[in-house]
């Protein structure tokens, strides 16, 4: 699994950004996972040349999925350099198995204290062993927020289906390409117009 991301965001909604100053280390995560093949989220730390090919080696993995699955190879990520990616500005949590890098998630935090996740991966060969919802639980737990964002194909009917059942809405939708849109999903922990009040 792997939720797309494209330049551009509907109106209203900020886009992932790289402004990760003041930003606290987080050594490890605890997962859902159990059995033999139990692991820890862990920071990627991108500027380590073969944890950066591991992760972009995951990455065109995971989109020439949804790209088959949404009908579409036009994926920016599937074209990502390792140095676009070492610089995308986000924050990576990854997820192990018994071959080696299994899944990822990526997030910025934004002004307002809203976390967007920019990107959620499974390697194929791990699919259906809930790496997806141990990462997004990691996420949580390490950076627990009032309002969360991401977008994903529309058509990509097993990332929505994961979504909504941690709570988030769909909240617009945006055409990329005659036949392919995203769909933007948002989950608040407080009613809407009510955000925390700025640190003075």
């Amino acid at each position: 699994m792997r939720h797309l991301m494209f330049p551009g965001r509907p109106e209203g909604v900020p886009s992932c950004a790289p402004d990760t100053s003041g930003w606290p280390e987080h050594a490890g995560y605890r997962c859902g996972m159990t059995g033999p093949d139990a692991t820890e989220a862990r920071r990627l730390d991108l500027s380590d040349p073969d944890t950066l090919r591991g992760l972009r080696n995951l990455q065109r993995a995971s989109y020439a999925v949804e790209a088959e699955l949404i009908g579409f190879d036009g994926i920016p990520a599937l074209h990502e350099s390792l140095e676009e990616l070492r610089d995308c500005g986000e924050s990576f949590l990854g997820l192990d198995d018994e071959t080696g890098l299994a899944g990822a998630v990526s997030w910025v935090r934004l002004q307002d204290g809203t976390l967007d996740i920019c990107r959620l991966m499974v390697h194929p060969r791990a699919h259906r062993r809930g790496i997806a919802t141990a990462l997004l639980d990691a996420l949580d737990r390490a950076e627990p927020a009032w309002r969360a964002v991401v977008s994903t194909g529309t058509a990509n009917h097993p990332a929505l289906g994961l979504y909504k059942q941690r709570g988030f809405t769909p909240a617009g939708t945006r055409l990329i390409a005659p036949g392919t849109s995203l769909t933007l999903l948002e989950r608040r922990s407080m009613p809407p117009g009510d955000p925390p009040a700025s640190k003075p």
